[in-house]
């Protein structure tokens, strides 16, 4: 049978072929909590694509209060269960009160193990980046970067969250386009490898980040973006995650996650993060 223990996309991990548990590293007074950008949807979307990566079976999750269920699928394909389809689904995704997930099949009876790593998070710095969240995410918050409406983002959102391009003929394009070079219409999509390579990068002051991140960039130190060369060929820019230190460095291996990218009318907008491998 098989099981073990890791650390996946920044996250403790632990599974065996009837669950598969995800635990934020960080503690803050003796309690699990989430990093600088994570939250149970960034773990629960975690969880799925550690088991997905050996068991492509898993088509439906019925997901607990608390993950956003179009993110989660846009994010790993998988079909979050409704009324019709709940007793049919053969795995429920379940979140604890503290930086936990759980995703497990039903009606198993399951143990689950203690996962030891804690990596201590300043209280006074864990408090301050979830109030920056919280005001962001109030609906008189606004942005004055550059806007992008929630329709736009949900059309982008399997391109982003999925890193889904698009094959025209030998050339393999991301983000895809919505037509060929030629002018036609075509679908060709593929799924990238989420790896790449630091062609260049840069640190951005707390004063020069976007505003969209302005009242947490002077809690972070600045924000640092690279720019990869991913392992299917396609390049792209990506910001790296807000809760390791990113010290990068040109030829640097690069692995992308989703994490919480920002907040907006209310909303959280999540993608695609950076993390030094």
């Amino acid at each position: 049978m098989k099981s073990g223990t890791d650390v996946w996309k920044g996250y403790l991990l632990a599974w065996d072929e009837t669950y598969t548990l995800i635990q934020s590293p960080f503690t803050s007074d003796g309690s699990r909590v989430f990093g600088a950008d994570s939250d149970h949807t960034t773990l629960a979307i975690a969880a799925l694509q550690h088991r997905l990566s050996y068991d492509a079976s898993v088509d439906c999750v019925s997901l607990a209060e608390g993950v956003n269920g179009p993110i989660f699928t846009m994010a790993t394909g998988v079909a979050m269960a409704d009324e019709q389809t709940y007793d049919s689904c053969k795995w429920d995704l379940l979140i604890g009160d503290d930086a936990t997930v759980v995703l497990v099949q039903r009606d198993t009876s399951i143990e689950l193990p203690v996962l030891e790593t804690r990596l201590e998070v300043d209280l006074e710095f864990h408090a301050a980046v979830t109030r920056a969240w919280e005001k962001e995410l109030l609906d008189g918050h606004v942005s004055q970067g550059a806007y992008v409406s929630s329709a736009q983002y949900n059309e982008g959102g399997v391109a982003r969250m999925a890193l889904s391009g698009q094959q025209f003929g030998e050339l393999l394009v991301w983000p895809p386009r919505q037509l060929s070079q030629d002018g036609n219409r075509e679908d060709g999509r593929i799924s990238l490898k989420p790896l790449g390579t630091v062609a260049s990068w840069t640190k951005l002051s707390a004063a020069g980040a976007p505003s969209e991140f302005s009242l947490r960039a002077p809690l972070l130190g600045g924000l640092t973006t690279v720019f990869l060369d991913l392992e299917d060929g396609p390049k792209g820019v990506f910001l790296m995650v807000d809760d390791e230190e990113n010290e990068v460095t040109i030829g640097e291996s690069v692995e992308l996650v989703v994490r919480r990218i920002y907040a907006q009318e209310g909303m959280i907008r999540y993608g695609l993060r950076g993390r030094i491998i």
